[in-house]
């Protein structure tokens, strides 16, 4: 496993990316993956998808995607803003993945795309997050 990943996964323990199932899979030049069970924890009532569980998870792997282009030796990053499109449901029982690609990587902003697909493929959600970068004091 790439050690991006598994340092991603381990720092993560304890938190509610840890509980809601959510495993960073793969990264590379500008991007990171990362899948999130459809089940108890995660869905609604009629046993779908919850919504706020995906942006969760947009939140978690578009956080996460800046997190690896700081230094987090003197830097830390923000959540300023997100949004997302809910474009078709997933039933309980299966995992999505999302994938978090950076359309902008500033000194003090970073902005990129979430796409959460389900195991056929097909296209769940589509969000956008910016974050800010904070220096750490």
């Amino acid at each position: 496993m790439n050690e991006k990943i598994a340092f991603l996964n381990q720092y993560t323990k304890d938190t509610l990316i840890d509980y809601l199932g959510i495993k960073y899979t793969c990264c590379g030049d500008g991007f990171l993956e990362a899948t999130m069970p459809i089940d108890r924890r995660t869905q609604t009532p009629v046993k779908i998808a919850h919504g706020g569980a995906l942006m969760a998870l947009v939140e978690s792997v578009g956080s996460a995607l800046s997190f690896l282009h700081v230094d987090l030796n003197t830097q830390d990053v923000r959540g300023l803003e997100i949004n997302g499109n809910h474009l078709k449901g997933t039933p309980a029982g299966k995992t999505v993945t999302a994938r978090a690609t950076m359309l902008h990587c500033g000194k003090r902003t970073h902005v990129c795309e979430v796409k959460i697909y389900n195991e056929d493929g097909q296209l769940v959600n589509v969000s956008r997050m910016t974050n800010i970068v904070v220096d750490k004091k």
